[in-house]
């Protein structure tokens, strides 16, 4: 830190002045909403009805169509939590916000053979905010 005129000390914590998340925080906080509100959706349509998705015969990770329609649920309150999160420059917000996005990560990849193109496509943006909050987080 830099010491100011009158005991003043200068920001370096990536805020703005007026409360409001700078650049890159933005840029990586509204991924997290996006991805968070696609989990949701998908939570609320395997709760809903379970024939919406193809249930593939011989899989590992099999779980009934409403048991994987709450951990999608689950997860995308969490993403949309931890978004809001970093979007006000919370200081636990980078760090749930990498751990979030992994497990979001992690489940969609595991929910492939139900709906591929719906969970490729989430996996895709959620690789995209782990990358930015990663690199957020080194630099």
């Amino acid at each position: 830190m830099v010491d100011m005129p009158h005991g003043a000390r200068q920001e370096t914590g990536g805020g703005r002045s007026d409360g409001g998340p700078a650049g890159p925080l933005r840029y990586f906080g509204v991924p997290l909403l996006v991805s968070g509100a696609l989990s949701i959706l998908q939570g609320i349509a395997g709760i809903a009805t379970d024939r919406l998705f193809g249930a593939p015969r011989h899989y590992e990770y099999r779980f009934d169509l409403t048991s994987w329609g709450w951990i999608h649920l689950v997860v995308g309150v969490a993403l949309v939590v931890v978004g809001v999160g970093v979007l006000r420059t919370m200081t636990w917000g980078r760090a749930a916000a990498v751990t979030t996005a992994a497990i979001s990560l992690i489940t969609q990849f595991m929910f492939i053979p139900y709906y591929p193109l719906w969970s490729i496509s989430v996996m895709a943006l959620d690789l995209i905010i782990l990358w930015g909050m990663a690199r957020l987080a080194v630099t």
